[in-house]
């Protein structure tokens, strides 16, 4: 790949800049990898993945693809979701991941099917996340892993790096706020533009239902506080208060579920906010964790407030209940990978009976916490 890589630099068919880049990223995805101790995980399979990447990247400059409002991933005749699939997967240590409140998932996947619609407000930690989303549900909720429709911010549809992992996700594109304020006024007045147009797409398919929708009400990553401890970076009210009229507005049913995310470890992001595309990507393999909180109960969460108070309020509730979960999670992979066995009933392996493609994992000795027992953090489920 690399060799490859130089080569169309050499030839001017890639910006130069996107040779060493992509060699880092090769070293450091082979070592987490080839490191894992996975079975199956060999130096043949990194090498197809990272090929198979190097020449999409090359197409985008070559035949770039502009996304649409509303983008449904391309499977055919190249299986971007498949590469995206198979980059992730292997940076995820499914011995040490974490399924939180199945039943939850199955409750939205039957609200789905019944055609209300569901919007997810999530926290955000890595541009793998819809990766790190469809890894833990293909077993036991593949249409939920596959059919999820990502509210997603102008780098990950225009970073050549990203591009090729976008085109195999279904995705409502979005310029962010924060990204924005780096654009003159013509770019900017431009990219307002296309948000509205974004958004009457996503109010009409709302119109029809059956959607389900995943979106970041930050308008970014989590990243580490000062200590280096990652916190639930703050949610937008503007942003919980679009998809909670949007939806208000729907013609279907629509459901406002909190989810929160553990997924930093296998592919952290810069410190600080960059203002340009081409970061540098550092992988690395690790447990993650995914997990439903209840759905929200607007009147409930408003009685009494309020009206120029109830779009904080509200989207401070969300984001509450996620870091509260989120908090839950973190502890699970970080802190109890060596104690599988006292996993609250709430979680579970993300595969059936522990088991993950291509590896043993340790079976789980069972679902007490007794060391947790009266710990209000562990049992506010």
């Amino acid at each position: 790949m690399r060799l490859f890589v130089k080569t169309a630099a050499g030839l001017g068919l890639i910006p130069a800049k996107l040779e060493p880049a992509f060699s880092e990223l090769y070293t450091n995805y082979k070592e987490a990898v080839l490191g894992s101790g996975v079975e199956g995980k060999d130096a043949a399979e990194v090498a197809a993945t990272l090929n198979d990447l190097a020449c999409r990247v090359l197409k985008e400059y070559i035949d770039p693809y502009t996304f649409p409002s509303y983008h449904e991933r391309i499977t055919a005749p190249f299986d971007y979701y498949g590469l995206g699939q198979r980059y992730t997967s292997s940076l995820i240590d499914i011995s040490n991941s974490y399924l939180g409140h199945e039943d939850r998932f199955a409750a939205i996947q039957e609200l789905v099917e019944a055609g209300d619609n569901v919007i997810l407000l999530a926290n955000h930690q890595t541009e793998a996340d819809p990766g790190v989303w469809a890894t833990l549900l293909e077993q036991k909720f593949p249409e939920l892993a596959e059919n999820l429709i990502y509210v997603a911010g102008d780098r990950v549809v225009s970073d050549s790096l990203c591009k090729p992992f976008s085109m195999g996700r279904n995705l409502f594109t979005i310029f962010s706020k924060k990204h924005m304020a780096y654009q003159d006024a013509s770019t900017k007045k431009a990219q307002m533009k296309q948000n509205m147009t974004t958004v009457r797409t996503m109010q009409k398919m709302l119109n029809e239902g059956g959607n389900l929708i995943w979106i970041a009400p930050s308008g970014g990553r989590d990243r580490p506080d000062a200590s280096g401890v990652f916190q639930v970076a703050d949610f937008d009210p503007a942003s919980v208060e679009l998809m909670r009229k949007l939806g208000s507005k729907a013609k279907k049913k629509t459901h406002l579920f909190p989810l929160a995310m553990f997924s930093h470890a296998i592919m952290p992001p810069p410190p600080a906010l960059e203002k340009d595309v081409g970061e540098q990507r550092l992988t690395f393999f690790s447990g993650c964790a995914i997990s439903v909180v209840e759905e929200m109960d607007e009147e409930a969460v408003l009685a009494g407030v309020a009206e120029e108070d109830r779009l904080q309020v509200f989207a401070d509730a969300v984001q509450a209940v996620v870091t509260e979960e989120y908090k839950v999670l973190e502890e699970m992979v970080e802190t109890r990978a060596a104690d599988r066995g006292a996993v609250a009933a709430p979680y579970s392996m993300p595969f059936p009976g522990g088991a993950a493609p291509g590896g043993a994992v340790p079976e789980l000795a069972g679902t007490g916490l007794s060391d947790k027992s009266n710990d209000a953090a562990w049992n506010s489920w």
